[in-house]
């Protein structure tokens, strides 16, 4: 638990602890690798979380440990979304720009990511 504090309380006294060097884990994570824990072992994804603001959060649980962390991913750049509005426009189906491979999914009135949980776009 090094270099990890508790970010936020959460009903029935559930706490979830952020991650030290977190930029260097978003990158592990959009390249589709294990995700190392800071108290040994690996981080599994438990859930994927849109947050209002067009960003994403991920919930993890460390395989040894058992301790939830939360990984905040940020919400999509300019030149992100203008990549997704250009494959929409041209009839392709959109994909997300960090995950290379992944479809876009509607959730209510906007294309988001399901592996992120980030907003690239409003749905037609």
């Amino acid at each position: 638990m090094t270099g990890s504090h508790v970010e936020r309380s959460l009903a029935k006294g559930e706490r979830r602890l952020t991650l030290p060097d977190a930029a260097a884990l978003r990158s592990v994570y959009y390249g589709g690798r294990r995700l190392p824990s800071p108290s040994g072992g690996f981080l599994m994804v438990l859930g994927v979380r849109p947050e209002d603001d067009g960003s994403g959060s991920l919930i993890l649980e460390c395989t040894s440990s058992s301790l939830r962390y939360e990984l905040i991913l940020p919400k999509a750049t300019r030149s992100e979304r203008q990549k997704v509005r250009a494959m929409i426009d041209d009839g392709y189906d959109p994909k997300c720009p960090r995950h290379s491979a992944q479809l876009l999914t509607r959730i209510r009135h906007d294309l988001a990511c399901p592996r992120c949980g980030v907003r690239y776009a409003k749905a037609k």
